[in-house]
């Protein structure tokens, strides 16, 4: 069983020498059946949930030891980093070198202190959307809970007050308007992965659609 909280402190040690063997560092940056663009598109499910940095909370809950109940003054209290990374949309868009500011994904897990049964996330969004992923994933040190890009806060239209951004995964993988990470023991497939797209969703193996898998 995985001793969580030394793989945690492993990592976040690692990324305060500033070796960051986890980082994107490949000579083609946009994937195969990407198209760079400068804009930045919005897609989601249609619903724009009321929620903003005053009724916003993020909750950190299931196999872990301390549970995280975070408001907005909770959250920005923690230590802020921003992370230059690109962004890969399943609808074949990329845009790239998006530096966004927040909480890394580490420092957060660092504090709830995953159960060694803790296997997989679900990330659960103010919309009701959801989306899965292994909990070794939040580890990379790019993972970022985030609430600005580009010099300005997040829009609601792109997800603020917070979103979460997952840079080695195709973006639907990271949850816009997040409200909560919910760690489990066995994968459980989220809105997308239940409607035909792949569950691991690694843009430069083009893993698309469960067809593929």
């Amino acid at each position: 069983m995985p001793d969580w909280k030394k793989l945690i402190a492993g990592k976040i040690a690692i990324a305060k020498k500033g070796n960051t063997p986890g980082k994107v560092n490949q000579d083609i940056r946009v994937p195969a059946g990407q198209t760079e663009v400068k804009n930045f598109p919005i897609l989601d499910l249609g619903i724009l949930p009321d929620i903003n940095k005053d009724n916003w909370q993020l909750r950190v809950y299931g196999l872990v030891e301390n549970e995280l109940n975070l408001d907005w003054e909770a959250f920005q209290a923690l230590p802020q980093i921003t992370d230059v990374s690109d962004f890969h949309c399943v609808t074949r868009w990329t845009r790239l070198d998006m530096d966004w500011v927040g909480v890394k994904a580490q420092e957060l897990l660092m504090m709830a202190d995953p159960l060694e049964n803790a296997r997989y996330v679900t990330l659960h969004g103010y919309d009701g959307y959801t989306t899965n992923l292994p909990l070794e994933a939040l580890l990379d040190d790019d993972v970022i809970v985030a609430h600005s890009v580009l010099g300005y806060p997040l829009t609601t239209a792109h997800g603020g007050p917070v979103r979460m951004i997952v840079p080695k995964r195709y973006a639907w993988k990271g949850a816009k308007w997040l409200k909560a990470i919910e760690l489990h023991e066995h994968d459980r497939r989220g809105f997308w992965e239940v409607r035909g797209y792949h569950n691991e969703a690694d843009p430069f193996k083009e893993q698309r659609f469960s067809d593929d898998e």
